[in-house]
Parts: structure tokens; sequence; C-alpha cells
């Protein structure tokens, strides 16, 4: 089982940043491949971001890609999300979630295990 917390959500006005963490626990959190997903009210669970559990392969959403960025610190077993030039339709409840597999994946069924999710809300 791993176990997933996340933090760092809040309001923020347009153009504005915010980092996102994410500290996994429980067995096997180390070789894990990290994701963020997003829901927006109304709106299906969408893929935002994922990371192998090397740091080596790394996906993003065309939504996000130049805006967002996911990394990790293996020695804390924790996943960052760097969101930067927010804009209102970024706003959404953020999840991370964690593979049973090494390789990272944008395909929401491929993950095992999933936080309770952080509000992120930008405001125009």
């Amino acid at each position: 089982q791993v176990q997933l917390a996340e933090s760092g959500g809040g309001l923020v006005q347009a153009g504005g940043s915010l980092r996102l963490s994410c500290a996994a626990s429980g067995r096997t959190a180390r070789s894990n491949a990290m994701g963020w997903f997003r829901q927006a009210p109304g709106k299906d669970r969408e893929f935002v971001a994922s990371i192998s559990w090397s740091g080596g392969s790394i996906y993003y959403a065309d939504s996000v890609k130049g805006r967002f960025t996911i990394s990790r610190d293996n020695a804390k077993n924790t996943v960052y999300l760097q969101m930067n030039r927010l804009k209102p339709e970024d706003t959404a409840v953020y999840y991370c979630a964690a593979r049973s597999d090494y390789s990272a994946s944008y395909q929401l069924m491929g993950y095992d295990y999933w936080g309770q999710g952080t509000q992120v809300t930008v405001s125009s």
C-alpha cells in the first residue's frame, strides 16, 4: 500500500504561481512512477503530468506544457508540481497518484493509489 498526501493548493490570481507537493509513504513508495491529475466541477478527471521513478521520463498535458513542471525528490518520497502563469481554466481539485510501475503514464487507469486532492482556484 502507498499513502499519498497533497498540499500547497489555494487561491491565486491569474498569472500567479503555486507549488503542489505530494508526500508518499508506505511500501515501495520510492519505486513508483507518479502523476498529477485534476478535476474541475462537472468535468472528468484529466491528466496533468507524470514522472517516472528515476525522473528520466516526464509527460505533460498539452494544456499545461511550458507552464507546469513536475519533479520528484526520492530521498524525501515527495513529488512536486510547480504551476506558473496560472489561468482561470486551471481551477480544479488536483490529485496526486502513484503507479505500481516504474514508468510514467498519462492514462488515469494506470494508477493504483490516489491522494485526497487539493483545491486550486485561479481568479481572473
